[in-house]
């Protein structure tokens, strides 16, 4: 048996290498050995740098390059078109355009190869293609105008210039904004923009289609375009769906493996419709295929041969559907299934060079050899070329050489340099010395020993004894010198050493055995609801000298890889959390346990997503008869949850009916079944949908059937609910609850009203015939009792027989009022009875009570209270003379003849009616009749106040109850200290005369706050009292803590006056500190106003302040004015002659016209209101200038001002 672990290291065989071996020495310094090769040793030509074809709008854009190694140094040629294209270079060569400017550019246009070669081979790169194209260019951007109205369809199109590559086409506004694409608005593949309906609001100016053209780095305006849309004058009609893209039926497309292709299907129609997608000879969620723009677009990135097939879009509103249906076929160019290492063989071994490429159709193979062909090679018989392989046997160093092969087919081609060094090594060990193998108990192990030479060298494996380990049943060596021993323990820990037969070389091997890692508790199979997290649980031992461990999970075999949005997340205790888990999400989940290079411990549970089941899908319907059909759905996806019923609803809409009817429940069925009868009725449209149901909840609906009507028939059924609803007397108003509908059963429907005199000798019945309740017959009499019966009738002829009922002609007013009426008082009740009413005229609903408050009970006591008194109650009882308020109506419902009446006032005169009524109106009300109520206890005084000559003394003023209820024969005073500790006694006064109102308390504590209480008497007993807290007044003295802040010609000064303080009159003194200053005083200023604000100063100036009281100082201090001081003043203006002659002119001038103001006032009279000039004795010129203003106000106005007065 041949095991091989690397790709350079062969079997022996007969058609097997040797030594496979990667040419490169530089492979084998990064292998766990290096392969000491002789520093004269020549190398084959290694391609590291490959030519790309490209697409060229300028010289810069042509820069072919080719690189590679060997040694010796490879000399790199190129061929254009199979001919010799420039001069040889060493190592690297470019094919640079622009360092050509004398050649045109058109001239490099054509297929590049370029060739590496040394004395030992020559390597052949891939072909590539430069295609030469001009830049885009549009000399006068496309002008377009359309028009269309509201609901329409419409194509803006663009056409770019066609170049060798295709553009990005964008539509953009003035400002360079994008139009937005809706399902609505897109742009097609064609560049063209779609409207599927115009809006008002797509009116613009500014469509601009741009090109881009990636390779040759343009943008160009294409088109501008311009779109008005128009509102029409005729009703907008609703459209159905049409496809603007593609045409026709059915198209077919051809791609190439790898390549990208997009299905489109652009509709048109109002509303605006929707795109489904579907794989119609399989499912599309197996294909690589994405649904994208609006679902406008079905899009394969890299497609395949798996997504070859039939496809189908369907673009639909509630108006209908248009399909178009795709046959996808994919052809491939050449591709590896498997590429060929490059090999180093030792002389007189057998090579086989595997090329294995596939394609469509299938490529056919071809042989070269140092970039020729083995048709203009000489034939050797050591060669054998079968459909996917060249054999070489016996090779020789002479058989070194680059060997191409390549794949061709009608798509392309692809070639592939294998390189093949045959050359004789001396023996050497790859492998590491002194390698610490480390492995679980119970496992197997494999040690290694990698050597190298022509011929293969023989190796030998010995435990620490010098014992070869091939005695021991459990070891096995394998050609590459590895060996394995299986079900290691303990014992088998120590060195071990590797050397090669009949030479000194040899390596060493170290084992060590550690316990094995075991998951104790690992992840569960858990069912979990869509959207919600899932947890994995992972709890494991390990050996305690394994320090170093890892914990993946995984899922599918993948590792699981932390993401933004934290779908997956690991708890410190290895727990995994998964977020927001989705049907895709159920799988199986592995918690796998990595310590060092031991290998890994899995356990393996399973999350399962359930959700509510996918919508039923191909709804059919089968017809039964004419008013029964069969309907049959295919079940959806259940979500791992299964289906445990379904739920059928119904559109019934009734032929005559318009509009867009709403879904019902018509039954619901176990989830076993996928069909079901049903009974429809008669002349009505049907549809029908269906919604699973599982435990995790219901499904969306499925897609309704189509349309289903059934014929007529005569009606099943007679409207319900027949009943007189007769409102005037002579009319008999026949109604009832008119029949849905759907229950018509046809055309012309209608109903045949039936009546006859109830107990009447006339057997006979009238009928007529109407669309709608009610019927209405006259002449009736009132309350007049009838049979009526109304039958349901339309075009195929009547409904059953109906049912007779009993109904009444129109209600008249009861004619007489209730009799017997009697009371009773108790306090504030009383209570009423009554005999029965007659001749009520209709059905009794109740009878009404009216009573009425007159007035206190008894006006001779009042007048006992004597004149003062008595004009003080007179007032009081203005207020409760009978008002709308003092009257009640109870209502007393059926044919009760008793009911109380509460919440009377006491100690008042009442007047009492009643009337009986039916749905008409009221009878005649009964007799009145009257009672009183009893004398009762007052309620509490209207109002309470104080006022405190002296600071021991309060005098309490009080007004009487508003309700005295009675005869007032007092007052009750009392009061009591308001204290934080025990309360303090109550002290009472008695006052037994009504007539007085207030009461004066000496001798209080002016550092307390008392309770009063003041009680109203009558012979009932005490009433409510009205409570209030106050106290007495202390004497009060000027502020003398004053907050003083400077203004320029004033001082605002404020204080916080006492609390309970009299107000106390006081004057402020102010004397100006500077010369000729007198003491003044302000205007009388009240203690408890707070703020005073003394004007009229001169600025900067420092004046003296003081508050005085009882030839004592309270307040004192000195401030100073805001501002400069006047005579600090700039002079140079004031002190010239001139000014100062200006302003004396400008006085005297004043002056006389103030004269001949005064003159002419004492001519035309004078009167109170009128300000006098002599009251400004010291004014300056501003004071004066403004005096004169308002004497002109006042002399404009004096006729319409004579009533009103100013003073300045």
């Amino acid at each position: 048996m041949c095991v091989s672990q690397h790709p350079w290291m062969g079997c022996r065989g007969p058609y097997s290498p040797v030594l496979p071996l990667i040419l490169l020495p530089l492979y084998f310094l990064l292998a766990q050995g290096a392969i000491i090769l002789p520093e004269h040793l020549e190398t084959l030509p290694n391609l590291t740098q490959v030519p790309i074809s490209v697409t060229a709008f300028s010289r810069e854009d042509i820069i072919l390059k080719c690189e590679a190694t060997g040694n010796p140094t490879p000399q790199i040629r190129w061929e254009k078109d199979g001919k010799q294209f420039g001069p040889e270079q060493t190592g690297s060569s470019v094919v640079d355009a622009s360092e050509h400017e004398d050649m045109p550019l058109d001239s490099f246009a054509g297929i590049y190869q370029c060739f590496a070669a040394n004395n030992k081979g020559t390597a052949v790169t891939q072909t590539a293609k430069v295609i030469v194209d001009s830049v885009p260019l549009v000399t006068k951007e496309h002008e377009l105008h359309k028009t269309a109205f509201v609901g329409e369809s419409i194509i803006l199109t663009c056409n770019p210039p066609k170049k060798s590559t295709t553009p990005q086409v964008y539509w953009m506004g003035k400002k360079m904004r994008h139009i937005d694409q809706t399902d609505r608005v897109i742009i097609g593949l064609d560049g063209n923009l779609y409207f599927a309906n115009l809006l008002k609001s797509d009116s613009r100016k500014d469509y601009n289609c741009y090109a881009q053209y990636e390779e040759a780095r343009t943008v160009i305006l294409v088109t501008v375009a311009k779109l008005n849309v128009v509102s029409s004058n005729d009703v907008m009609h609703e459209k159905k769906p049409h496809l603007l893209q593609p045409q026709g039926s059915h198209t077919v497309k051809q791609a190439l493996r790898g390549q990208r292709l997009t299905l489109e299907c652009i509709p048109k129609g109002l509303p605006t419709p929707k795109v489904e997608w579907e794989k119609t000879d399989g499912d599309l969620k197996t294909t690589s295929a994405r649904i994208e723009t609006f679902n406008r677009w079905l899009h394969f990135e890299s497609i395949t041969e798996d997504d070859e097939g039939e496809y189908k879009c369907r673009a639909h509103n509630s108006h209908g559907n248009a399909t178009h249906s795709f046959t996808v076929t994919v052809k491939a160019a050449p591709y590896w299934t498997k590429e060929t290492s490059d090999l180093m063989y030792a002389p007189g071994e057998t090579v086989k060079l595997d090329c294995l490429a596939k394609g469509n159709p299938e490529p056919t193979i071809s042989w070269s050899i140092n970039g020729q062909s083995l048709a203009v090679v000489d034939d050797d018989p050591r060669r054998i070329v079968t459909r996917t392989a060249l054999i070489l046997r016996d090779v020789k160093t002479s058989d070194t050489a680059v060997y191409q092969c390549e794949a061709t087919n009608m798509n392309g081609s692809i070639i592939q340099n294998i390189n093949l060094f045959v050359v004789e090594l001396p023996p050497q060990i790859l492998s590491s010395d002194g390698i610490v193998y480390k492995v679980f108990e119970d496992e197997d192990v494999y040690m290694q020993c990698e050597a190298f030479g022509v011929p293969l060298p023989d190796i030998s494996w010995y435990h620490e004894d010098d014992i070869p380990l091939l005695s021991d049943q459990r070891a096995s060596l394998f050609t590459n010198g590895t060996i394995g021993l299986g079900n290691v323990s303990h014992t088998d820990q120590g060195l071990y050493t590797c050397s090669v037969d009949n030479t000194n070389i040899s390596i060493t091997a170290n084992l060590e055995v550690f316990n094995r890692t075991v998951i104790h508790k690992g992840p569960q199979d858990i069912h979990v609801h869509r959207g919600e997290s899932a947890f994995l649980d992972c709890l494991f031992y390990k050996d305690p000298r394994l320090l170093k461990y890892e914990v993946h999970w995984k899922k599918r075999g993948q590792n699981l890889e932390l993401t933004i949005d934290k779908k997956y997340t690991m708890f410190n205790n290895n727990t995994l959390k998964v977020k927001n888990v989705q049907i895709e999400d159920t799988d199986n989940y592995s918690c796998e346990v990595r310590t060092e290079s031991l290998g890994q411990v899995t356990a393996t549970g399973s999350i399962t997503v359930v959700a509510p089941p996918e919508p039923p899908s191909s709804l059919t319907l089968s017809v039964d008869n004419d008013y029964s059909v069969t309907l049959s759905w295919t079940p959806g996806a259940s979500n791992n949850s299964p289906t445990t019923e379904f739920i059928v609803e119904a559109q019934e809409q009734p032929q005559t009916d318009s509009g867009n009817p709403r879904w019902q429940v018509l039954m619901e069925i176990p989830g076993d079944f996928s069909h079901i009868q049903l009974s429809l009725q008669p002349f009505c449209i049907y549809r029908f949908r269906v919604i699973a149901v599982n435990e995790v909840g219901r499904s969306h609906p499925s897609k309704s059937t189509n349309k289903h009507a059934t014929p007529p028939t005569v009606p099943y059924s007679n409207p319900t609910n027949v009943r007189t609803n007769s409102t005037e007397p002579g009319i008999l108003l026949i109604t009832w609850d008119e029949m849905e509908k759907r229950l018509h059963n046809g055309q012309d429907f209608r109903y045949q009203v039936f009546w006859r005199e109830a107990n009447s000798q006339n057997t006979n019945w009238e009928s007529s015939y109407v669309k709608s309740p009610p019927f209405i017959v006259n002449n009736t009499g009132t309350f007049t009792p009838f049979e009526i019966k109304v039958q349901a009738v339309n075009a195929n002829g009547s409904g059953p027989a109906p049912e007779a009922r009993t109904g009444h002609s129109g209600e008249d007013k009861p004619e007489e009022p209730p009799t017997g009426v009697s009371f009773t008082v108790m306090n504030s009740t009383v209570r009423v009875t009554w005999n029965e009413a007659q001749n009520v005229r209709g059905h009794l609903l109740g009878y009404k009570i009216y009573i009425r408050r007159l007035g206190p009970h008894s006006a001779r006591e009042r007048r006992s209270l004597g004149k003062h008194h008595h004009m003080k109650e007179r007032d009081r009882l203005e207020k409760h003379k009978p008002t709308n308020g003092d009257s009640r109506v109870v209502h007393v419902h059926g044919a009760k003849t008793s009911a109380e009446v509460t919440d009377l006032r006491l100690f008042s005169h009442y007047e009492l009616k009643l009337t009986a009524f039916n749905s008409k109106g009221e009878s005649p009300p009964s007799p009145p009749a009257h009672f009183n109520t009893p004398e009762g206890a007052p309620g509490p005084p209207s109002s309470l106040r104080f006022e405190s000559p002296t600071d021991t003394s309060l005098v309490l003023y009080w007004t009487p109850p508003e309700e005295i209820n009675g005869k007032l024969k007092g007052y009750r005073v009392l009061y009591q200290k308001v204290s934080m500790g025990d309360d303090s006694d109550v002290v009472m006064r008695e006052i037994p005369d009504p007539k007085v109102d207030s009461f004066e308390l000496k001798d209080l504590d002016p550092s307390s706050s008392y309770l009063f209480k003041v009680i109203a008497q009558t012979a009932a007993g005490d009433g409510p009292a009205i409570e209030r807290i106050s106290a007495t007044l202390l004497e009060g003295a000027p502020p003398s803590n004053i907050t003083v802040v400077s203004g320029n010609t004033s001082f605002n000064l404020s204080w916080v006056p006492g609390e309970r303080h009299r107000n106390r009159g006081f004057q402020i003194s102010y004397l100006r500190k500077s010369a000729g200053g007198q003491w003044e005083k302000s205007e009388l200023l009240n203690s408890s106003q707070g703020f005073y604000s003394l004007s009229g100063l001169q600025p900067g100036t420092e004046y003296s302040l003081m508050i005085d009281h009882d030839n004592s100082t309270l307040w004192q201090g000195v401030f100073r004015t805001v501002g400069p001081v006047p005579s600090e003043m700039p002079g140079r203006f004031a002190t010239q002659g001139w000014l100062i002659g200006l302003i004396s002119a400008i006085l005297l001038l004043i002056l006389i016209l103030l004269i001949l103001c005064l003159i002419k006032r004492r001519r035309g009279g004078k009167y109170a209101g009128t300000p006098s000039l002599m009251i400004c004795r010291q004014c300056d010129i501003k004071h004066l200038v403004m005096l004169l203003m308002w004497r002109n106000i006042f002399s404009t106005h004096s006729e319409g001002k004579r009533k009103k007065g100013h003073r300045l």
